[in-house]
């Protein structure tokens, strides 16, 4: 019996599928021989499977470094769903005393999920340590390029957490990764020599279109007049956590027969969870949401994403109109285009880092503080940053990295600090035109007379078939859409509440 064969075995015994999707047994073969893999696939082909499989052959742990919770939960749920009960999701949902037992045991479990941000805790970490860890998996693990650099700094110390678990080794996966982004992954968690498993990311059953309209009243139109017409499953993204709620509420008010949520980063965790489940469950027609919503998310039959506001770079386009047919069903992917989104999309950059002016207050306290530990001091710094976490999480980690600190205690050195103060200055610069540059390439995609398709899909080096629909550049209209409707709205409106609770919540496999 060839390794195929055996491996065809497992696959039926484990998942109940008779054969590998494309790049999945290679990437497999190459985990099982305890390389090192990057591994880039389109949406929707079974990515976790390169990790959840091997991870039940080898003897050992698995850790997988994932960015959302909701991400987590829906793994184990369909692991626990498919017989499969040695994983875990450690989360902040679990209370403490719950999660100090889970730690005391492990060992036991086959797969642990967990965010960038607690695996850094001593707790836990010192626990790791203690166990067999034989996989480190990244997954979405653009996230690490895209997010680690100034929004999720403990990205960047992974490469830290890797080394001290006894150097397992890595497999990054994710389904958008251009060469500059695999080399900043790789570059990232120092793991320049990896096998790649680079496969095409286009999707023939994706359509594009972009629609100029003149500003947010003609917008509002078009969207309304869309949702009117495609009774189908629906993400509508916006830059915008108050547009997104407005805009809900206004979908409510004027399309009754819609069930429609909104969903950002700032509403509270339980809440998000709900609407998510909900939504995977055929309860909410359409969400109204930030780019917070969505990653992960294995609902195949999305059929239509619609951008409200354009995103800051074509990568992030790529995943989250990625969420749409993932049946294999002809899907949109609709941009409402404005000239006005593009000073929005400047406005979020430039946000993104601190202002020259806090840079300056925050080298005139480090001068001021010269040997005082950091710790103590820390809500002073949270002050001089407004109250923006994410700024001084990118201050702290960029203070760190380059020597400021030395044991929580800033350095004595005068003409250092104001030395590496420069190079953070510098650092930000540079990490302002390479965003800057990127959201200039996604407007000249938004522009573009030729065909969408072909743009997008040779940004990223990649092949590409002929699509099943094209898009609006080689007339395909939204206008003559032909999709299946839903055909229920009122779907679960007379079921017991009992049972309406136990569909929007975590099913019976996952509630053990």
């Amino acid at each position: 019996m060839t390794q195929k064969d055996i491996l065809l075995i497992h696959l039926k015994k484990y998942f109940g599928y008779d054969y590998f999707k494309p790049g999945q047994r290679e990437i497999i073969e190459d985990v099982l021989k305890g390389r090192d893999v990057l591994g880039v696939l389109p949406t929707g082909t079974g990515k976790s499977l390169c990790y959840q499989f091997p991870a039940l052959l080898n003897e050992g742990t698995t850790i997988v470094i994932t960015p959302l919770i909701s991400l987590m939960i829906d793994q184990v749920r369909e692991l626990k769903s498919k017989k499969i009960r040695e994983v875990v999701a450690l989360n902040s949902f679990i209370p403490w005393h719950e999660r100090q037992e889970i730690y005391e045991q492990l060992s036991t479990y086959k797969i642990i999920y967990i965010s960038p941000e607690l695996i850094q805790h001593d707790g836990l970490f010192r626990r790791l340590q203690n166990i067999h860890i034989n996989l480190f998996v990244v997954d979405e693990a653009h996230c690490i390029s895209q997010w680690g650099h100034e929004f999720r700094t403990d990205y960047l110390k992974l490469k830290d957490s890797i080394q001290n678990l006894n150097n397992p080794p890595v497999l990054a996966i994710t389904a958008t990764a251009t060469k500059q982004v695999q080399n900043d992954i790789l570059n990232i968690l120092q793991r320049p020599k990896a096998i790649r498993h680079i496969y095409p990311i286009d999707r023939p059953n994706l359509a594009f279109s972009v629609e100029s309209l003149k500003n947010d009243e003609s917008k509002n139109e078009e969207l309304l007049k869309v949702l009117k017409r495609y009774h189908v499953p629906t993400l509508v993204y916006f830059s915008s956590r108050q547009k997104s709620e407005m805009i809900a509420e206004e979908i409510r008010r004027k399309l009754s027969h819609l069930r429609i949520a909104f969903y950002h980063g700032g509403m509270d965790s339980v809440d998000r969870l709900i609407i998510q489940q909900q939504f995977m469950n055929d309860q909410i027609d359409v969400i109204c949401c930030t780019s917070a919503f969505g990653m992960g998310i294995n609902k195949p039959n999305i059929r239509l994403i619609i951008h409200y506001h354009f995103p800051s770079d074509l990568e992030s386009y790529i995943q989250e109109i990625g969420r749409a047919g993932r049946d294999g069903i002809p899907s949109l992917g609709l941009v409402l285009y404005s000239q006005d989104d593009i000073s929005l999309q400047q406005y979020m950059i430039k946000n993104r880092f601190p202002e020259w002016e806090t840079m300056d207050m925050i080298e005139g306290f480090l001068l001021g503080n010269a040997g005082e530990n950091i710790e103590l001091l820390e809500s002073t710094l949270l002050q001089i940053v407004k109250e923006d976490e994410t700024h001084l999480k990118f201050l702290r980690y960029q203070i760190e990295k380059h020597g400021i600190l030395d044991n929580n205690r800033i350095t004595q050195k005068k003409e250092f600090i104001v030395d590496c103060m420069d190079k953070i200055r510098k650092h930000i610069q540079i990490r302002k035109k390479q965003k800057m540059n990127k959201l200039e390439d996604m407007i000249k995609w938004l522009h573009t007379d030729l065909c969408l398709r072909t743009v997008i899909y040779e940004y990223f080096n990649s092949s590409y078939k002929e699509a099943i629909l094209c898009c609006s550049n080689c007339g395909f209209s939204i206008h003559n859409w032909a999709v299946e409707q839903n055909k229920n709205t009122q779907e679960n409106k007379d079921l017991p509440w009992t049972e309406k609770l136990s569909k929007i919540l975590l099913t019976e496999e996952f509630n053990e």
